[in-house]
């Protein structure tokens, strides 16, 4: 489903260009997949941050909504391959709980590191950081 059919207001700050270097095809999954879930468990009406920005050394993602969140149980099992926190919810939402498994792969892949928090009722934050190129890190 996407966005714009649920009524969600995506608030996108990308002030700057982040250059990282990697397997485009494989960091354009890792985005599609947290935006996949971000849209999925967010409901109508509801909202989604994306903020892209860079620090000294590290490139940062941050995709944050305000959907039906992760209980506290089940976070630390959320990268796990085929774990899913509600097998009910996550069977009327489709997926196979591959995706954040993926995301944490190409992430490890690519150096990085993705993180998640998340409160039941509230909404899930996922930050992936990775290590911007010698030559467009910041002094």
């Amino acid at each position: 489903m996407l966005a714009e059919e649920k009524q969600l207001a995506l608030d996108i700050d990308a002030k700057m260009a982040v250059i990282v270097e990697g397997d485009q095809t494989r960091l354009k999954q890792v985005v599609v997949n947290l935006l996949d879930n971000a849209i999925k468990y967010t409901p109508r009406g509801g909202s989604i941050s994306i903020q892209v920005f860079a620090t000294n050394t590290k490139a940062h993602l941050e995709i944050q909504d305000n959907g039906e969140g992760i209980g506290e149980e089940a976070l630390p099992h959320v990268f796990e391959r085929f774990y899913r926190a509600d097998k009910v919810r996550s069977r009327e939402a489709g997926g196979a709980g591959l995706g954040l498994s993926i995301v944490r792969s190409i992430v490890m892949a690519h150096g990085g590191t993705v993180d998640i928090t998340s409160a039941e009722g509230k909404g899930t934050t996922v930050i992936v950081e990775l290590a911007l190129p010698e030559k467009t890190r910041m002094a």
